[in-house]
């Protein structure tokens, strides 16, 4: 994550929207996002979802709402796997990309410009079968119980969330060092962000971005777990992976098969990922 000083306003919010309006044309041609592959080849699904598959299980038939969407190649491969699917997402350059792409595929997949605290008021309470969240989501909420309420409120009884998340442990690694892996930032919620100061993005690309500031959050495990505990909702499955799908530690990580980058050396020193499964009773 790199950096590290606290904002002075409320302001983070902004903050963030301006950083990934920025940086969704680099998303939508970058080799990483793949559109043109979802484009030209109808059961093509994105590496994320193709991660998520042994524990997703059979979505065929089920109201999906992919929260914090982006630019819709993971919401277009749920899709693909037979959900009908809503995308939410803050950035409105990419909901216009993500509806591009869905029209431009004839998928089963809406998308609504809308933010994250406003989902229930836009969407309906109570409408879904399956709530996802794809992987970097977390990071930009402040609190992760406010989440945990949304997700609660926007699943019919029955109904499942799926999340796959960097784990709170890798966020907390100091990003900057290539010789040691180094707990740097907090690993528990705090109140303020750590805000830092960045021109890259993780997909490669040769364009210049004009706003450069974010502003992050990191929630403890546990505190997730309780958060959705306190929601009501029944835990289901808790598992942590040795691998995430975005170079975090550069100078550490390498790259293997499809496209997930481990610690080059001893990856089980550390969780990567993890994901998450809980069900409304």
């Amino acid at each position: 994550m790199g950096g590290g000083e606290h904002p002075r306003s409320a302001r983070y919010l902004e903050i963030n929207r301006e950083n990934w309006d920025a940086r969704v044309a680099a998303h939508v041609a970058s080799a990483t996002y793949e559109v043109d592959r979802f484009r030209s080849d109808p059961s093509f699904l994105s590496a994320v979802v193709r991660f998520d598959l042994p524990l997703l299980g059979d979505v065929r038939g089920a109201a999906g709402v992919h929260l914090q969407c982006h630019i819709g190649t993971d919401t277009v491969s749920l899709a693909r796997l037979g959900a009908s699917m809503t995308g939410l997402d803050f950035s409105r350059p990419a909901v216009e990309a993500a509806r591009a792409l869905a029209a431009a595929t004839g998928d089963d997949a809406t998308f609504v410009h809308a933010e994250l605290d406003r989902a229930v008021e836009v969407l309906g309470p109570g409408r879904f079968d399956v709530v996802y969240t794809g992987i970097g989501a977390l990071c930009w909420l402040p609190r992760v119980d406010d989440w945990a309420s949304v997700v609660a409120a926007l699943l019919a009884p029955g109904g499942r969330l799926f999340v796959r998340e960097a784990h709170p442990m890798l966020w907390a690694m100091d990003d900057e060092r290539a010789d040691l892996v180094v707990a740097r930032f907090p690993y528990f919620e705090q109140p303020e962000p750590l805000v830092y100061d960045s021109a890259l993005t993780y997909v490669q690309t040769e364009e210049v971005f004009a706003s450069t500031t974010a502003a992050v959050w990191n929630h403890g495990l546990g505190e997730t777990v309780t958060a959705l505990l306190r929601r009501g909702l029944a835990i289901t499955g808790l598992a942590e992976h040795d691998s995430v799908p975005w170079n975090a530690l550069p100078g550490q990580m390498e790259c293997g098969a499809g496209g997930e980058w481990r610690l080059r050396e001893d990856p089980s020193r550390l969780a990567h990922s993890f994901t998450l499964q809980a069900v409304k009773p």
